[in-house]
């Protein structure tokens, strides 16, 4: 069923942005699993070894990815940059598990996702991957409250544990007193947090955000960079796809990705 944005939703004007740092101490983290110190025996979350991704487009072969090997240890925070048309998107869909490499290998936490069935890579998807996009991909006709909650639709949890995650989510992003808004009565900044509380709401393992600070101001963006270094310091690996330096200069881990390569440009 596909739910259309229709000119007699109220318009109303989007309420006055609060500042996420006003929110902070409110927020609450009982429903993430607490942050142990690495060990020095630690396993890679992922392990990606000679990973190529091809595809044909009007009749011609791209290669996307010609050769990845790469490794992101749980709880890095981990920025990809590179010109358009590199493969940045193209190893974010890897690693979210909604594609799979033309040959390599892609394992996470040890299990190989790419010779996974559909069906397992659509259990990963649902429980151990949250997603962020740019576009902040919010239902209109839904509130903060609605849009967060269809993310636990797979999981198959009661209506009193759903009610429970989603509440936790949303003051864990410092929205607790805007759950019954629209996307249209809330700013850009607290729209991507709408987003960032569905993607956290299923308490995944991993957060990957294409461009999740694309469509703020810079004071918005900094606002969602500190919401994720917060939840990178509670044990959440962030893999973000960026094309601003000052995001990338926030994270533990900067990658390059260019002609399907490759390179750590961490400084």
């Amino acid at each position: 069923m596909s739910i259309q944005h229709t000119d007699d939703v109220p318009q109303r004007t989007p309420l006055p942005e609060q500042s996420f740092h006003e929110k902070e101490n409110r927020m609450t983290i009982a429903d993430l699993e607490p942050t142990t110190p690495r060990r020095e025996d630690e396993h890679p979350l992922y392990r990606v070894a000679g990973v190529t991704r091809t595809y044909t487009q009007k009749g011609r072969i791209v290669k996307a990815l010609t050769g990845v090997d790469l490794d992101i240890m749980p709880g890095e925070f981990v920025t990809i940059q590179g010109p358009t048309g590199g493969g940045k998107s193209t190893l974010l869909q890897l690693l979210g598990a909604l594609d799979t490499p033309s040959t390599g290998s892609l394992l996470l936490d040890g299990r190989e996702l790419a010779s996974a069935s559909a069906k397992e890579l659509g259990r990963i998807r649902a429980e151990e991957i949250g997603f962020v996009f740019q576009g902040f991909n919010l239902i209109p006709t839904l509130t903060a409250t609605e849009n967060v909650d269809m993310a636990l639709e797979p999981l198959g949890l009661d209506r009193a544990q759903r009610r429970t995650r989603v509440a936790e989510a949303l003051a864990h992003v410092g929205l607790d007193d805007r759950g019954d808004h629209l996307p249209t009565e809330l700013s850009g900044g607290q729209q991507q947090r709408v987003a960032i509380a569905r993607a956290i709401v299923k308490r995944p393992r991993v957060l990957l955000a294409d461009e999740p600070t694309g469509n703020l101001d810079e004071s918005m963006r900094d606002e969602i960079l500190t919401l994720l270094e917060s939840l990178c310091a509670e044990g959440i690996t962030i893999i973000v796809v960026t094309h601003d330096s000052a995001v990338a200069r926030h994270a533990t881990r900067r990658l390059r990705l260019t002609k399907g390569v490759v390179q750590d440009i961490t400084k």
